[in-house]
């Protein structure tokens, strides 16, 4: 048999120990293994498609990024295509990726990623494709697996970070507000901030007032606790139902989210008089070794996607549900996206412990 692995959408720490296992798999069973460049940009004649052999993969399970490069535009369904005007329409490249996959003999594919990734998987499967999905997101934000690797790792740079800004935060009696990843999804800036002891935690499913968020930065003033740590998803959403945004997207891209962690300080400062400052955490979350956890959990997803395929899996993503990796259907997992439920004892945890969330 002749697999091919894919990587869409934004990286995560992990892929490439998924495409040393996935491919190391398969080579044990007598098949061999191509890697498609940028997603199914490699199956449109947009990059390469590479033989992916023991040489090619060795040594690549503690780094982050993927050798296969990866990319959130390129939907073939909803393809961005430039016109001579300058204007951009979308056109509709599936066939092609079915005829390309064809002519080069790939059997089955490996599709790496997230739930947009998943569902342009889905609708391939739908096609006709024979495809298992491994999911991959560090927003955590992917149904039917109790976590994705690249979580953990982002979690573990934010506290880091968090580590450090108390510190500096104490000395000047500053407040300090760290925006991190997370547009729909606040699993990020829950984990870390509880984990990392801040005072206020924004996140997109629990909406926000800056009254709140200003009293328990005073609270804790007139406690002899001059500095406050606040942490923000930047998908979090005031009362309004308001979201930041940054500058203009490109074809085929969501609205660019962000800025959040600016408008907040200003506001605070212009409110309580204290002095704030915020850091955008953005990429660092993305870049870097995975921790371990993530190294063993992408190992064992690659694995399991290259059983998955030998089972006939097709239209099946692998996923943790602890303490088994197992398969579940694709179309289930992308139904409805997983979000922090407000309810959650990491929350009410958070609550009794005294942290904020701005809605009371």
């Amino acid at each position: 048999m002749r697999i091919a692995i894919s990587t869409g959408g934004g990286d995560a720490p992990g892929l490439n120990a998924v495409i040393r296992a996935a491919t190391l798999s398969a080579l044990e069973r007598g098949w061999s293994v191509m890697g498609i460049k940028r997603g199914y940009a490699g199956l449109l004649g947009e990059d390469e498609v590479i033989p992916l052999t023991r040489e090619s993969v060795r040594g690549i399970g503690h780094l982050g990024g993927t050798i296969l490069r990866t990319t959130n535009r390129g939907n073939p369904f909803s393809f961005p295509v430039q016109q001579a005007d300058g204007s951009w329409r979308e056109i509709d490249r599936s066939d092609e990726i079915l005829e390309n996959a064809r002519n080069l003999g790939i059997e089955a594919l490996i599709s790496i990623g997230g739930d947009g990734s998943l569902a342009i998987a889905q609708r391939l499967v739908d096609k006709g494709m024979r495809i298992v999905g491994v999911p991959k997101t560090i927003d955590n934000d992917v149904a039917g697996t109790v976590t994705t690797f690249g979580f953990d790792t982002a979690v573990a740079t934010a506290i880091e970070a968090i580590d450090k800004l108390q510190t500096t935060a104490e000395s000047h009696d500053r407040v300090l507000v760290l925006e991190v990843m997370g547009r729909e999804a606040g699993f990020i800036a829950l984990h870390s901030g509880v984990a990392g002891s801040a005072d206020v935690v924004l996140i997109p499913e629990i909406a926000w007032k800056l009254e709140h968020v200003c009293e328990a930065v005073m609270e804790r003033d007139r406690r002899g606790r001059k500095f406050a740590i606040v942490v923000v998803a930047e998908g979090a959403k005031d009362e309004g139902g308001h979201v930041s945004l940054i500058g203009d997207s490109l074809p085929g891209q969501a609205p660019r989210i962000g800025g959040v962690a600016h408008n907040l300080a200003k506001a605070i400062q212009a409110k309580t008089g204290k002095e704030c400052r915020a850091m955008v955490l953005g990429h660092l979350q993305r870049g870097g070794m995975p921790t371990g956890y993530d190294r063993l959990l992408a190992t064992r997803f690659g694995g399991a996607a290259a059983q998955a395929v030998a089972d006939g899996k097709w239209g099946h993503m692998v996923a943790l549900q602890t303490p088994h990796i197992v398969t579940v259907p694709i179309r289930e997992a992308i139904r409805e996206p997983r979000r922090v439920d407000p309810s959650h004892d990491i929350v009410q945890t958070a609550r009794r412990t005294g942290i904020s969330f701005g809605d009371r």
